[in-house]
Parts: C-alpha cells; structure tokens; sequence
C-alpha cells in the first residue's frame, strides 16, 4: 500500500483533511498528516519534502493558498520533486514524464472535486523507468545530487 505523507498551511486545513477522506475512501494509501498549524508553511513542506526524499513515504502531498508556496519549499530539499498541479493533464504528466514525488494544490484556487481528481491521477500513475522522459529526469537528479 502507497504510504503517503501530507500537510498544508493554516489556510488549506479543511481541504487537507477532505483529501484525506477522499485518499481513505479510494484505497489509494496510507495517510500520515505532518500538520497544519505553523504559518511559516515552509517548515510542513520541509518536513514532508525530508520525509519523502527519505523514503520514508512514497509519494507527498502539499496544500496552501496556491500551492506555490508549498511547491518552492519542498523543492529545496534534496530528492523532493515536488509539482504544482493545476489541471489532470499535467498531474499525470508529473509522474509519468517527471518522476514528482509531491503534488501541490491550491485550497483557494481550485475546488474540492477537481483537487480530488488531481490528487487521483497523481497517486494511481508510475513512472516509467524506460519511457524517453528517463533520460530527462536523470539530468536533474544527477544534478540534484552533486549539489
């Protein structure tokens, strides 16, 4: 079973727990909440971003307003590959081209049901270590892990 890691900011409280629901509902994994409480929302993405990159969690979830936020924090640790998501397409994509290992949504931004449907096709793709995105995500991991 996929274990997953989430938080939010102090502004995405409601639709964190509504997605926890949703992923408990779906079978889609094992959920653990890092929080909501602390407004500097940097520190949840770090620790979720930590939490992931460890191996810890297979896959991250992160909410605030926007999800940009979110998205700039948890991309600063090393082996987070966070993607703020918007649209289906592009939360497929995330995964099967880009290898993201955390997803990041807006709370205000978006509504309830497409979120859950972003966070669906997230969770239920893989990427694939033949496909010709491979290639691409090495040169950024590579780098990644020199830094």
């Amino acid at each position: 079973m996929m274990r997953i890691a989430i938080g939010s900011d102090p502004n995405a409280v409601e639709e964190k727990y509504r997605l926890i629901e949703f992923i408990k509902k779906s079978n889609l994994g094992e959920v653990t909440d890092f929080g909501s409480d602390d407004a500097i929302y940097a520190n949840v993405a770090i620790e979720v971003a930590k939490q992931v990159s460890d191996k810890n969690f297979d896959r991250g979830i992160l909410l605030c307003g926007t999800g940009l936020g979110m998205s700039i924090a948890a991309n600063k640790v090393k082996g987070a590959y966070a993607a703020l998501i918007s649209d289906i397409y592009s939360a497929k994509r995330a995964v099967l081209s880009n290898n993201a290992n955390i997803a990041c949504v807006g709370a205000f931004t978006i509504g309830d049901k497409l979120r859950e449907e972003l966070i669906y096709a997230f969770l239920t793709n893989e990427f694939d270590n033949k496909s010709p995105s491979k290639i691409k995500v090495d040169a950024y991991v590579e780098y990644d892990v020199k830094r």
